[in-house]
């Protein structure tokens, strides 16, 4: 038979062969050798067989036992590693990808996805695998390991396959099963994690900040944000996220881990991306650190009031106060109290963020409230680089401890009693019908200090007494005249008789 190149393919004890050895080949394994010695009368007799074998020859056979099979044998499957969680098994119609070697009983090597580092991706139970391997795959877990013996009328039959497999030759696979999934799946959550408050849930339209890592659903990492240490932000519902990811990231809330699994279908489809195989379903086991909507405005909530709150804040106000700032996580920003002293700023001159000039609003003193401010509020989609992330949902607890009320809209400086009709005259102390910068400021400190004007509380006071003076030096020479000196209610009077 070596020299034929071809194996003896034989029915055993049915007359097909000569007797010797017809009870020779009784109770072989495959792979044992024997050497078989049959007498003529249970091989060709007296006769023999013309031009080959004597009459009344002694027949010596070396025999070697590639394969056998009974036509009554089915698919043997036996598992050897099954992982302890296997929450879905193989279907009819599912569709796989494995892993496998395959092999004939001898353990002769045929063909191999391993090594051509590339996973068998195919429809099960109907009928684009041999018979064999459709019912072999049945009831696999996601990383079962089962060897699958099939005999050859489940297989590639009397022909083969025209190629690696010999006609009437028994097959050995071993699978491993990497992935599965079914056409009509939709994707699944798991809930891992749900904080106990949790206010507001992600609505289509809503911008989220989440980290995730992404993996086969064999384990297999394929990315990750934290290995970026940099949230993933995007908007839901909106086609930004592949759509599996789009309808997982609906109905969470902030501090909420979830594991959503995708079909490829809802994924990269068949052709896959990158370091994600074409077919494969996707697992991300997210963590939410915080969402908002475009359309939000700055929330606010009060922790406590004073009983005696009559005097509330406004725009101008001089305010002074300590915050704690943190994100939605409950990361913390900063702290006025880790510095020991407080946050001092003017009401709505934009010296903080738009949300926190609205979030100090009608606040008396002592008044403690939480101010949740969105990112289009806050520092944006830039964040502040180094402390703020960008897109960030801010929440500062706040207690107010100090406010000094303004003066009235566009106004530095106002008078508390009737102002002196020879006003001129008494800030040109020299008389000589000029004033200089030194002369006027000296002239507002002096009213200030006795009481009878005030300047806008919070700003620097040169800063303040240069732009007045700035305002009434008209032609820019660096002196007020008389005719150029003007209050600020007689410019408004002016100007509305010339309209």
């Amino acid at each position: 038979s070596y020299d034929r190149g071809s194996t003896f393919n034989v029915f055993v004890g049915k007359g097909q062969l000569i007797a010797g050895m017809d009870k020779a080949l009784v109770g072989m394994c495959v792979n044992e050798r024997r050497f078989v010695k049959i007498p003529p009368r249970l091989a060709y007799g007296s006769e023999g067989v013309s031009g080959v074998i004597p009459p009344n020859a002694v027949l010596h056979f070396d025999v070697l036992l590639i394969d056998l099979w009974n036509s009554e044998d089915e698919v043997q499957v036996q598992t050897y590693f099954k992982p302890e969680k296997c929450s879905r098994t193989v279907q009819v119609s599912d569709f796989v990808r494995y892993h496998y070697n395959g092999t004939f009983l001898d353990g002769t090597l045929f063909d191999s996805s391993h090594n051509r580092m590339r996973t068998y991706d195919t429809y099960v139970g109907i009928g684009w695998l041999i018979p064999g391997m459709d019912q072999g795959l049945l009831g696999m877990c996601v990383g079962e390991k089962r060897i699958i013996t099939i005999p050859p009328f489940l297989a590639y039959g009397e022909e083969g396959d025209g190629k690696d497999i010999p006609g009437q030759a028994s097959l050995v696979f071993d699978v491993v099963l990497l992935d599965l999934h079914n056409p009509k799946d939709g994707i699944a959550i798991e809930n891992q994690q749900v904080p106990e408050s949790c206010e507001r849930r992600s609505q289509a339209g809503d911008f989220l900040r989440y980290h995730y890592n992404g993996t086969l659903l064999d384990g297999t990492l394929f990315d990750s944000s934290y290995s970026r240490n940099r949230t993933y932000d995007t908007y839901v519902g909106k086609g930004y996220v592949i759509a599996g990811m789009d309808e997982g990231l609906l109905g969470v809330c902030t501090g909420e881990k979830r594991r959503i699994i995708i079909p490829p279908h809802l994924g990269y489809g068949e052709e896959g991306r990158g370091k994600i195989p074409g077919s494969a379903v996707l697992v991300f086991d997210i963590h939410v650190v915080d969402f908002h909507n475009p359309s939000d405005s700055v929330s606010i909530t009060v922790n406590y009031k004073p009983a005696n709150c009559t005097v509330l804040s406004k725009k101008g106000d001089y305010l002074k106060y300590h915050y704690n700032a943190s994100l939605l996580d409950g990361t913390l920003l900063d702290s006025t109290h880790s510095l020991g002293k407080t946050y001092n700023i003017v009401l709505g001159s934009g010296q903080v963020v738009v949300g926190m000039d609205m979030g100090l609003q009608d606040m008396c003193v002592g008044e403690r409230r939480r101010v949740v401010i969105p990112p289009h509020l806050g520092y944006g989609e830039d964040g502040v680089e180094g402390e703020v992330p960008g897109s960030a949902v801010l929440v500062f607890d706040i207690e107010l401890l100090e406010l000094v009320s303004g003066l009235p809209e566009g106004y530095m400086f106002v008078w508390n009693g009737e102002v002196s009709p020879n006003l001129f005259e008494e800030i040109d102390q020299n008389h000589d019908g000029e004033v200089l910068l030194e002369e006027f400021s000296e002239y507002i400190q002096a009213q200030v200090d006795s009481g009878k004007g005030k300047l806008a509380p919070g700003f620097d006071f040169e800063k303040i007494v240069k732009n007045m003076f700035t305002n009434q030096d008209r032609d820019g020479n660096g002196k007020v005249t008389a005719e150029e000196f003007k209050l600020k209610d007689q410019e408004a009077k002016e100007e509305h008789d010339e309209l």
